[in-house]
């Protein structure tokens, strides 16, 4: 499913783009395209070596739109996301996934639904990785911060020239660590139960954010975990069923 819908429509829209004359792309990458590096951060530099379908499909679209753009003059610029988290601080808009894909969803997803009791409790896979507190260290960028990132990736796209960029806070956070600001944003003492590694998961990531905000002038703004999913659980409340 990974490489039908990352990698194949984006040959499929690229495509189009091109017999429509379409000048200007915009591609929402992650950081997932780097797989498990030795060093961090990650800076763009990082070789890419995907180590799961989800980052191998999208590292196959990054060589499509690269390989394309040799021989257009399309403005590109790839964003390579890293853990997305938070809402609209007005309260305007939020994630709310179709029920048969919440097992696949965000951390932030499921501890909602366990603070909602949606599901009885959230379940941690991997406790023994080699991070400070054995748990999968991540970079939450608030997705306003996420936002930004794009306007000025827009404001700077050149015809006939590629920008890549990581778009992440520079600092890492586990998930107990997440775990425990989400239960501080809820007011709920969330059950957790601890399970085995997931296949396909790494130990540790975050970015190096020095060429965005060099390039681009951005800076994550939003990097107190507590206070995005303060945000995040206002609109959650708000929007019992996703409306």
């Amino acid at each position: 499913r990974y490489y039908h819908n990352i990698t194949s429509n984006t040959l499929t829209i690229i495509k189009a783009m091109a017999n429509h004359g379409v000048g200007t792309l915009i591609y929402s990458s992650t950081c997932a395209t780097y797989g498990e590096p030795e060093k961090m951060p990650i800076t763009e530099e990082t070789t890419q070596v995907p180590i799961n379908p989800y980052g191998k499909a999208k590292k196959m679209a990054e060589d499509i739109i690269l390989d394309f753009s040799k021989t257009s003059d399309m403005a590109v610029m790839i964003l390579r996301y890293f853990n997305v988290i938070g809402s609209d601080p007005d309260g305007r808009l939020g994630e709310a996934p179709r029920p048969e894909l919440r097992d696949q969803g965000r951390i932030s997803g499921a501890c909602f639904d366990a603070a909602r009791g949606i599901i009885p409790g959230l379940k941690i896979r991997g406790t023994d990785y080699r991070t400070r507190d054995g748990t999968c260290v991540r970079d939450y960028i608030d997705v306003t911060d996420l936002i930004d990132a794009h306007v000025k990736a827009l404001a700077h796209a050149e015809p006939g020239r590629v920008g890549i960029y990581n778009v992440g806070t520079g600092k890492g956070s586990s998930v107990k660590e997440f775990v425990d600001a989400c239960k501080k944003a809820t007011g709920v003492d969330i059950k957790v139960e601890y399970l085995s590694r997931r296949p396909g998961d790494y130990a540790e990531v975050y970015s190096d954010p020095s060429k965005i905000r060099n390039e681009l002038n951005w800076t994550a703004k939003f990097t107190d975990l507590q206070h995005s999913l303060s945000t995040a659980w206002r609109w959650q409340k708000a929007h019992r069923n996703g409306y």
